[in-house]
């Protein structure tokens, strides 16, 4: 352990508890501290201390996306405990999770139907491979039950442990495919600006993150970027509807650019999620549908987010009406229960890679036996409970009427939803021209932060805040999510006018 992070303990734990770490620490201190040197079996009535478990975590866990440099014990929070929308903390506090975990718990938490299935499927077989012309009941009978569940035409499915793996799988089968059908030179993907597809290589080089682009030497060759449908950020003086055909249409400028016998696919979400809950206006994809038709390219749609009710339809190619080639599926295919993801194609495109021969692909974890047994009962809770025809005809509708309150809070430039997908667009101006903070300020985390104390997790992406709250959520709940947001939207406002920095307070 370095001197750096010892002292950074002592600041957390104070001198006593410091003094007995660094006692104990013969070139590392490890979590046998908190449990005296056995593997812990934990239960919340035997959890160590809140301050030493943020100590450990500091100590030995690297985070995703996270700045180590800055995080502290002050930032860290333990997370014990979940039930229905909202999670608790090891100090008892409870948070109202707009957010879905990571936008995947849609069913909410604490179903107790699924651990049981879970269990009753480890207790009978734990774990086997798909591979070696094998399958189990859970894997056969979750591809027959999304086949019918899927857009039109989705008939066959490759399972992956979560998103990235998916779209890592997604582009290896596109070239692949048109390998096989006498096209190798079809490599190239056309993805957008903007975009999340995940965070391996190849699924962030489909991403069109620059952050993500400016580390490890990405993207990968054979990806292109074109820009996203992102009106209110980009739309200026055009309408929505002419804004939409003109960003739809710079999909075939890159085609006629590229050469339509190298294009492979165009992927895309039909609402980007971690892009900032981009809602794309409604010329947009049926004139997407139609140029990959003319120009014989695969269309892929990454249902990651979209998928399992969160736009009031299974999946959402059915709410805007295309018909992808290929769909890719993760997070709410399970809840978010256990890692699971899919890669759903067409019979065409299973047809097509199949006169290559083998398809030298696969995971460890393919079709798990466990994860495919919680998928199974995630579904069937969805349909016992009809959440999707409840999400389109009660929650969204409703969501959409509480939500839009917040456009009249001072910071706010638009409260846009669709579904139970929802975006707060914070603005300095609302009546002038500026769109956007300074960069600096960090408007979107200083609100996010303030959400977060104040009981309510929704994720700052840029200058807005973005909320995916699980498909079971009441009315009641709908109310303190938009109450605590307002709340927050207030701090927010007079740390920015203690800055002198809110062009009201000039």
């Amino acid at each position: 352990m370095t001197r750096r992070c010892l002292l950074r303990q002592k600041r957390v734990l104070g001198s006593a508890t410091y003094g007995l770490m660094l006692l104990c620490a013969v070139g590392r201190v490890t979590i046998m501290l908190l449990f005296e040197g056995r593997t812990p079996m934990l239960t919340n009535d035997n959890l160590p201390p809140t301050e030493l478990m943020k100590a450990s975590d500091l100590a030995h866990h690297l985070h995703p996306f996270t700045d180590h440099d800055r995080l502290d014990a002050a930032q860290l929070r333990i997370i014990t405990e979940a039930e229905g929308v909202y999670i608790y903390d090891s100090t008892g506090k409870s948070y109202l999770d707009a957010m879905s975990g990571l936008w995947c718990t849609n069913i909410g938490y604490g179903r107790a139907s699924v651990a049981d299935a879970v269990a009753r499927q480890m207790q009978k077989l734990p774990y086997y491979n798909t591979f070696f012309k094998t399958a189990h009941p859970p894997v056969v009978a979750l591809s027959e039950t999304l086949a019918r569940l899927t857009p039109e035409g989705i008939t066959r499915f490759f399972y992956t442990s979560g998103g990235s793996e998916a779209n890592d799988t997604v582009l290896r089968l596109v070239r692949t495919y048109w390998a096989a059908l006498g096209q190798p030179q079809k490599q190239i993907v056309i993805a957008r600006h903007n975009a999340y597809h995940g965070s391996s290589y190849a699924s962030a080089s489909l991403g069109g993150m620059q952050a993500m682009h400016a580390q490890g030497g990405l993207p990968i060759p054979g990806i292109h970027h074109i820009d996203q449908p992102y009106w209110f950020d980009e739309g200026g003086e055009l309408d929505p509807e002419t804004f939409g055909l003109q960003r739809a249409r710079a999909l075939e400028t890159a085609i006629e650019r590229l050469g339509e016998d190298r294009i492979a696919a165009f992927i895309a979400e039909p609402v980007q999620g971690a892009g900032g809950v981009i809602i794309p206006p409604e010329s947009y994809w049926p004139e997407i549908q139609r140029i990959c038709d003319a120009h014989d390219i695969l269309l892929i749609a990454d249902e990651v987010i979209c998928g399992f009710g969160r736009l009031g339809a299974w999946f959402g190619a059915q709410h805007y009406g295309i018909r992808p080639d290929i769909i890719v599926l993760a997070k709410g295919l399970t809840s978010g229960y256990l890692p699971l993801g899919a890669v759903g194609v067409s019979e065409a495109v299973a047809q097509g890679l199949g006169k290559g021969g083998e398809f030298f692909h696969g995971y460890t974890y393919s079709g798990h036996p466990a994860a495919s047994a919680a998928a199974l009962e995630v579904i069937a809770i969805m349909e016992r409970e009809d959440l999707v025809t409840r999400v389109k005809e009660s929650r969204a509708p409703r969501f959409a009427e509480k939500f839009a309150g917040l456009a009249a809070h001072p910071l706010v430039g638009e409260a846009s939803t669709i579904g139970l997908l929802g975006k707060l667009e914070l603005v300095p101006d609302k009546q002038g021209s500026r769109r956007r903070f300074d960069p600096s300020l960090g408007v979107g985390v200083l609100a996010r932060d303030h959400c977060f104390n104040g009981g309510l997790i929704m994720r700052a992406i840029r200058d807005s805040l973005v909320a995916a709250p699980p498909l079971i959520i009441t009315d009641e709940e709908m109310d303190k999510l938009v109450a605590r947001a307002w709340q927050a939207l207030d701090q927010t406002l007079a740390d920015l006018k203690k800055q002198g920095v809110w062009p009201a307070a000039s």
